[in-house]
This record gives C-alpha cells, sequence and structure tokens, in this order.
C-alpha cells in the first residue's frame, strides 16, 4: 500500500501533499479544539498502533505484500480528524526512519491512508451501526465493513495514482518516466489482493480491536461512535 520513491512525478507527489495542507490544517485545529487533555495519550497510542500494524506485512501472489492500517478503527475510537493526524505521524515516522513509502510520496500516502481511508471507513461505519447498543453484533459487523471499505478505498486511489504515470509522464520516445503501468494494470494489481486478502485482516483487526476496547475501556470512544 505504501507507495514508494519512483513511482510517482514529483508533480503528482507535490498535488497530493498540497491536497492534505488544508486536511491536516483542519484536523489540528480540530483536534486542538475538541481532544481534552486526558485523551491526548490516546491520540499518540494511536498513532503507535497505526504504526505497529503497518508493519505486518501480509504476502500476496504477485511477489509483494499488503498491510492492515488501522486508519478506521482510530476513526471509530477517537475520531476521523484524530485519526488524520494518528496515521500521518505513523506514515511520516515509516517513511523518514524505516524508508518504509517514499518521502517525496508522503503526501500521497497520507492522501490514501491518512485521509480518505478513515473518514470512508468511519462513515460507513457510522451508516451501518445506526442506533445499534455498544458491542452488539450490528456495531462489530459495520466496524468491519467499514475497515474493509475503507481499506479497498486508499488500495483504489493508490492505483489511480500509478496508473495514470504513464499518461501523463513519457519520455521523448514514449518510455514511462515513472510507474509504467496503466490502469488497465495498476488497478485489478491493487485491488484484487486488497479485496481478498488484506481487506479482510483490515477487518477483522478493526472489529476485534472495537470489541476490545468497548469491554475494557468504553471511555475512550469518540462521542457518537459508539451510541454514547
Amino acid at each position: 500500500m505504501h507507495i514508494p520513491e519512483g513511482y510517482l512525478s514529483p508533480s503528482t507527489c507535490l498535488t497530493l501533499a498540497g491536497a492534505m495542507l488544508p486536511v491536516w490544517y483542519r484536523a489540528s485545529a480540530a483536534v486542538r479544539a475538541g481532544l481534552d487533555a486526558a485523551r491526548v495519550p490516546f491520540l499518540a497510542m494511536g498513532a503507535v498502533f497505526s504504526f505497529l500494524i503497518m508493519m505486518f506485512n501480509i504476502p500476496i501472489p504477485d511477489g509483494t505484500t499488503a498491510h492492515a492500517a488501522g486508519g478506521v478503527l482510530l476513526a471509530i475510537v477517537l475520531g476521523p480528524w484524530p485519526a488524520v493526524i494518528a496515521v500521518s505521524v505513523a506514515l511520516l515516522i515509516q517513511a523518514l526512519i524505516f524508508g518504509d513509502g517514499g518521502v517525496l510520496a508522503f503526501g500521497a500516502n497520507a492522501f490514501n491512508l491518512a485521509f480518505l481511508m478513515p473518514f470512508t471507513g468511519y462513515y460507513v461505519y457510522r451508516l451501518i451501526a445506526g442506533g445499534a447498543p455498544p458491542g452488539s453484533s450490528r456495531r462489530l459487523f459495520a466496524a468491519g465493513l467499514g475497515g474493509y471499505i475503507g481499506l479497498n478505498i486508499a488500495a483504489l486511489a493508490a492505483a489511480v495514482q500509478f496508473g495514470i504515470q504513464p499518461l501523463l509522464f513519457t519520455a521523448a520516445d514514449g518510455t514511462p518516466l515513472y510507474c509504467p503501468y496503466g490502469l488497465n494494470v495498476a488497478i485489478p494489481a491493487m485491488l484484487i489482493p486488497h479485496l481478498t486478502l488484506a481487506g479482510l485482516a483490515e477487518a477483522a483487526v478493526t472489529a476485534l480491536a472495537l470489541k476490545y476496547v468497548l469491554k475494557t475501556s468504553p471511555e475512550i470512544i469518540a462521542a457518537g461512535s459508539a451510541g454514547h
């Protein structure tokens, strides 16, 4: 899922980083205004959780790997704006220290995993869960489905970003300068493993972790996310 260096053009990376600037600004403002001091440690723990879960890679048939991200779980537990901050911090540490995802591609990775994924999954969760009681099967199913759809939306966005590169950026002889695979290759290559393997792992992690949080520390759930 992490986009490495060299697969997206600098202009694509800068465009997506620019798109993230107002998102980060809004998320920072929301966290300052709505996250009380007692909940700040949970934001740090959320970043650590996202960092760790993204380090567990699932081998897939094409020789690469996929992974869960935890963004939807954080959106449910902390709220979608704090989730943006937590996942962005995790992605930044991975890029700078571990080389997992390119530094230039940080904005693109954040757009996919720290913005599209948490917000998509969160609103799927809210739509399906409705007024179901905390800890109910319906609410846990909604969390799992939100995680599944959120991760696949992020994968689709990454696939489109890959797939447009040979359409937009080629050498004089037509050779692609960055990702060489068009949309017809990039979309199935990204979506098939995420629809069949990584998405199911994300769904299981999201539902089971939410069940555990509701059982052990329901007070940390963001207002409205668990029917409180």
